[in-house]
């Protein structure tokens, strides 16, 4: 069974693609890198591709692989595919990091290993378990994300300081049960979601402290509806886990999937 694979999806990275595959792929942990692109039409996946081969050429095996979709499908829908791909592929870990840099890649290692060596089920790189760690952000934004965590943990009962953060580590495990509801989500609700669901089938999480700066190069996907989506999203959420049981599953050894033959790298 393979590692750990970081999930990055993209749309206009141009700037910054390069070096964040670099900058991964260079860590002390080896981790793997799917891209999930959805049709940037800045070149990103082009880029990508070129970088491919010094990423597995002449016999290797691949660490950098790329999925392409057309159009813009949602964020949510990005890692969806990253995740099932990663299971897909055999991977015991899967991350997911932004590729603007607002995540720093060396903190990858620290999530990891709060799994690997601490015992939890998933690691949340978290911006406010130590206070408020953001950097570059407009008063208005940081306010608005803080009190956005209060109003989910209000609502749903959870104890997660950073319900919509974006930068988190996985087990297999966990992926392969919350992927069987059907996530409804695609913005800030879908990073709600998942930790919602994560923590309603008794899985363990953590929270590691992070720093997040804000994006210099590129532009931010962030808009207004994404928002409103989590605010009305949290209680639709609410109100249907009333109606349903969370039965985790066994945890037992099991066998090493077959290759998947979809959204490989070329």
């Amino acid at each position: 069974m393979k590692e750990c694979l970081v999930v990055i999806p993209t749309y206009n990275e141009i700037e910054n693609i390069e070096v964040i595959i670099r900058k991964v792929l260079s860590l002390s942990t080896p981790f793997d890198v799917l891209i999930v692109d959805d049709g940037s039409p800045d070149g990103t996946a082009l880029r990508v591709k070129e970088l491919q081969y010094e990423y597995g050429a002449d016999g290797l095996p691949w660490r950098l692989h790329m999925m392409e979709r057309k159009g813009k499908l949602g964020l949510g829908t990005a890692y969806i595919a990253g995740f099932q791909w990663a299971l897909a592929e055999g991977y015991r870990y899967i991350c997911e990091m932004d590729a603007d840099f607002s995540h720093n890649p060396d903190d990858l290692v620290r999530l990891y290993q709060a799994c690997v060596n601490s015992g939890n089920d998933v690691a949340i790189g978290s911006r406010y378990i130590t206070g408020v760690n953001v950097v570059n952000w407009p008063m208005g934004r940081v306010l608005m994300s803080y009190f956005a965590g209060i109003y989910v943990r209000f609502i749903t009962g959870m104890s997660v300081m950073d319900p919509t953060a974006g930068f988190i580590c996985y087990s297999r495990e966990v992926l392969k049960t919350i992927l069987q509801n059907n996530i409804r989500f695609v913005g800030y609700a879908f990073q709600i979601e998942m930790k919602f669901l994560a923590w309603k089938y008794g899985y363990r999480i953590a929270e590691v402290p992070i720093i997040f700066t804000d994006r210099t190069k590129g532009v931010s996907k962030m808009s207004s509806g994404i928002f409103k989506e989590a605010v009305f999203g949290v209680l639709q959420m609410k109100i249907a886990s009333f109606f349903r049981r969370y039965i985790p599953p066994r945890k037992q050894p099991e066998p090493i999937p077959a290759k998947s033959e979809t959204s490989e790298a070329v």
